[in-house]
């Protein structure tokens, strides 16, 4: 499943339709909330028509008022002057006023209208009712309504709507963008890095390694130019280590051609000038051809071991049990090296290998062979089988001295060795069979504080 692909089909949408939406949501609000608001120049019509008849009603119910007062039809509540001091204040004030005549509402809410005049030392109160009317309520109401037609002329509802818009805009845009800029740089860089690092291994450094904790296709893409990086620079080292071999057997077999023409007159005339001296000299010749003879053989062994190495016997892989291998080769060398002790630890339910059964015999015997002459008396040689990188593995560890930095440096070149039993030759023949068998054989960290060695061969098909 294309997961990079969805993605970005879902950052597309969340950076377009998810802003959109939000716009058109927030600006249906606003219209409908503006809609909501009753115009301005409709609220101060409303507001003097009510101011117009309710004065209008007013001055209508005090005319009513005065009119029934003067011809009797109302009886008046009369309040005595030496009495004032218990009158209600509105009445006091009135008095103190020296006012003929004065109209008021009624507390709290001004639903009668009084009327009260000077008569003969005495007031007289005249009230009616106002039919339900609240003259109060109708005052507070009015100047509410004045109070908001002033609060609305001084706003610019229109523009308020559009700063409004555009700046919710702004800010959904910004962020939308911000969250874009956030997602297709952390699906860029990775692939920048992948380019990059592309780059260096076309350019010969195969060494270049990314670092990726993604889990998804580029994640994958990552781990796999890893694996390919790895495998590349491993193909390459072995191309390296198998074309110096094959100039050192070319180089090999001249050698040896060479020498072989030489060793086999001076071995000849060394003879043929024993068979000639009379028998008093026949002693010290003897013992003088007989050091010319060792060191002739000591040469042609060398000379074999050139050969041997020059030469490239045809391989025929069949499916090995390293398991067998590995025991059948221990209890082989036990015998010639009754002071060593030998240990062997198998993996179980190992898969087969896919090898040449005579080389991978030769391999492991040089291999426990220099790891019995690394040890002491009494040394240890240990030798495992099992997995890793995807082959069936062999190891083999001594508790020898081990091996120095610069021995490993050329651990695998072909040297000449003047031991009685060494030819030089082993390691790097042991290797070259491992690497033309699709393996490889590899220094590793000792298990015994000594050198270690490490096997690797092909599993074989199934």
């Amino acid at each position: 499943m294309n997961r990079l692909r969805h993605k970005l089909i879902l950052i597309f949408l969340a950076a377009t339709l998810v802003p959109l939406a939000t716009m058109l949501w927030m600006s249906a609000a606003l219209l409908e909330r503006s809609l909501s608001y009753v115009a301005t120049d409709d609220l101060d019509r409303l507001s003097k028509s009510l101011e117009s008849i309710a004065r209008e009603y007013y001055r209508q119910a005090r005319e009513d008022l005065k009119s029934e007062a003067a011809a009797g039809r109302l009886e008046a509540q009369r309040f005595n002057a030496a009495a004032r001091g218990s009158w209600p204040g509105w009445m006091q004030q009135f008095w103190d006023s020296q006012e003929p005549e004065r109209f008021t509402l009624s507390e709290p809410e001004g639903d009668r209208l009084n009327y009260v005049v000077r008569r003969d030392g005495e007031a007289w109160l005249y009230s009616k009712s106002l039919n339900g009317v609240r003259m109060q309520e109708v005052t507070r109401q009015y100047r509410e309504a004045r109070a908001q037609v002033e609060t609305l002329r001084q706003r610019d509802l229109r523009r308020g709507f559009n700063y409004t818009l555009i700046l919710l805009g702004a800010i959904i845009w910004v962020v939308s963008l911000v969250s874009v800029i956030f997602l297709a740089n952390r699906i860029s860089s990775p692939i920048q890095d992948l380019t990059a690092g592309l780059l260096e291994l076309a350019g010969g450094n195969f060494e270049t390694r990314l670092r990726s904790e993604r889990d998804d296709e580029i994640g994958r893409a990552v781990q796999a130019f890893n694996h390919t990086a790895d495998h590349l620079q491993q193909s390459r080292d072995r191309l390296v280590y198998l074309t110096q071999i094959a100039s050192w057997q070319t180089l090999a077999r001249k050698m040896a051609h060479e020498l072989k023409n030489s060793l086999t007159p001076i071995r000849l005339t060394v003879e043929e000038i024993l068979a000639r001296q009379p028998a008093a000299d026949k002693r010290f010749l003897e013992q003088a051809a007989q050091v010319v003879v060792d060191e002739v053989e000591s040469l042609e062994r060398r000379v074999r071991a050139f050969s041997e190495f020059a030469m490239e016997p045809q391989a025929h892989p069949t499916a090995l049990d390293l398991n067998a291998l590995l025991e059948e080769r221990v209890q082989f060398l036990m015998v010639a090296h009754p002071d060593v002790s030998y240990k062997v630890i198998l993996a179980s339910g190992l898969p087969a290998a896919w090898a040449d059964v005579d080389q991978i015999k030769g391999i492991l015997t040089n291999l426990l062979e220099n790891a019995a002459e690394a040890v002491a008396a009494s040394g240890t040689v240990l030798g495992t089988t099992g997995t890793a990188d995807g082959k069936v593995m062999v190891e083999v560890h001594d508790s020898g001295p081990g091996l120095s930095a610069e021995a490993r440096l050329s651990l695998f070149e072909p040297s000449i060795s003047f031991k009685k039993r060494g030819m030089g030759m082993g390691l790097s023949i042991s290797r070259k069979n491992a690497l033309l068998a699709g393996g490889d054989l590899q220094t590793i960290e000792g298990k015994l504080s000594g050198a270690g060695f490490r096997l690797l061969l092909p599993i074989a098909p199934s």
